[in-house]
């Protein structure tokens, strides 16, 4: 599909309220659900791995929505793309804000776990604040879309990953928040592995090294869906972080999005293989 034609589509879709596109993504999630055989096998043993305790037809029963609240997401971003500021500030609700004020002029690191309305929370951020994050390419013309809809108001710095932390300190120490997305399996060489509901899991210590160096304040930044909104809730700046140990600093904060999870289960992006790198003689769990 060309860029031309997606955004005409996504002109037409966006004049539908939210709360109808949260009616209409019912039947498009079930329907996908069932045709994306290998992400529903992929999220059917992140689920069963993190959230032992459930049934297999409770965890069935939560993949499905996850399914349909992605399909609302989906949808949603036709908002994103076309929608007016006044729109968005109605669609995307802004709580905890006091905590972002009372970092004002210090180097500040946005912990934004992958959650289905990530995407919603860093534009509402961008409306307001200049900020950066790593860039994160997609496929055909939604990467063509992604990158235009992120460049809607105050444009963010982009980096990519190969370029390493440096731009992002750089920028961090000249004022400019850094959009952090953390929970993604990017192999054994940048990874140590430490406990994500109880499974030995290939993480980037990124997060307290880059905060180290920048001297900036972790703010917490969980974006959630609901039938007719979405909330944007900042957290306040984590105290005594990052310490001297960054295997303890990176589990805290493997702790911190375990918490979110539960908070919303379905809302996860359980549709990435997170637990692809296993220590080493142990089977892919996949």
């Amino acid at each position: 599909m060309s860029v031309r034609l997606l955004a005409a589509l996504l002109w037409l879709i966006h004049w539908i309220p939210f709360r109808v596109m949260g009616w209409i993504a019912q039947p498009i999630g079930l329907l996908l659900y069932h045709l994306l055989s290998r992400r529903r096998k992929i999220g059917a043993v992140n689920l069963r791995l993190c959230l032992p305790h459930l049934s297999e037809p409770e965890r069935a029963r939560l993949l499905r929505q996850h399914f349909c609240q992605s399909a609302h997401v989906m949808l949603g971003y036709s908002i994103l793309y076309w929608g007016s500021p006044r729109r968005l500030e109605k669609l995307v609700r802004v709580e905890g804000a006091e905590h972002l004020a009372q970092a004002a002029g210090k180097p500040v690191i946005l912990l934004s776990p992958h959650f289905l309305g990530l995407d919603f929370g860093g534009v509402r951020f961008s409306m307001e604040h200049h900020g950066s994050a790593y860039l994160a390419s997609q496929r055909g013309a939604f990467n063509e879309i992604s990158y235009r809809l992120r460049n809607r108001f105050h444009q963010p710095l982009l980096v990519k990953r190969s370029e390493g932390i440096r731009p992002i300190v750089k920028a961090l120490k000249q004022g400019v928040a850094f959009y952090y997305l953390p929970d993604q399996d990017l192999g054994p060489k940048d990874s140590i592995f430490v406990p994500f509901f109880g499974v030995a899991t290939a993480t980037t210590p990124a997060l307290p090294r880059i905060a180290k160096i920048s001297h900036a304040q972790v703010i917490p930044m969980v974006t959630t869906l609901y039938a007719d909104h979405l909330v944007v809730r900042y957290e306040a700046a984590w105290q005594h972080y990052p310490s001297e140990d960054v295997t303890a600093d990176t589990l805290r904060m493997n702790q911190f999005i375990e918490q979110r999870v539960l908070d919303h289960p379905s809302q996860y992006f359980w549709l990435h293989r997170r637990f692809k790198t296993r220590p080493e003689g142990e089977a892919s769990v996949y």
